[in-house]
C-alpha cells in the first residue's frame, strides 16, 4: 500500500484528479498508517474530508477511525 500510496501523490503532484484513494485503507484496528506520505496528519486530514472522525487511540499512541467496523468492506 505504501508503494500505492506514494505514486498516487506523485500523479496528484502532476496534475492528475483521479488518483487511488489509498487514505481509504486502515490497520485492521482501525489505526491510520503513519507510513503514507505526508503521515499520520495527512491520513487524517483526507479520511475527515470524507466525514470520518478520528480520535486518539486508548493507549494514546496512535489515530484511529472512530466506528470503523461500521464502514469495513468484505472482500
Amino acid at each position: 500500500m505504501s508503494i500505492s500510496a506514494r505514486a498516487a501523490e506523485e500523479a496528484k503532484s502532476e496534475g492528475k484528479v483521479n488518483i487511488t484513494p489509498y487514505w481509504r485503507t486502515i490497520k485492521s484496528n482501525g489505526e491510520l498508517n503513519q507510513k503514507y506520505p505526508g503521515g499520520l496528519e495527512v491520513h487524517a486530514e483526507h479520511l475527515e474530508k470524507e466525514g470520518h472522525t478520528i480520535e486518539l487511540s486508548k493507549n494514546k499512541k496512535s489515530y484511529k477511525v472512530k466506528n470503523f467496523n461500521k464502514y469495513l468492506v468484505a472482500i
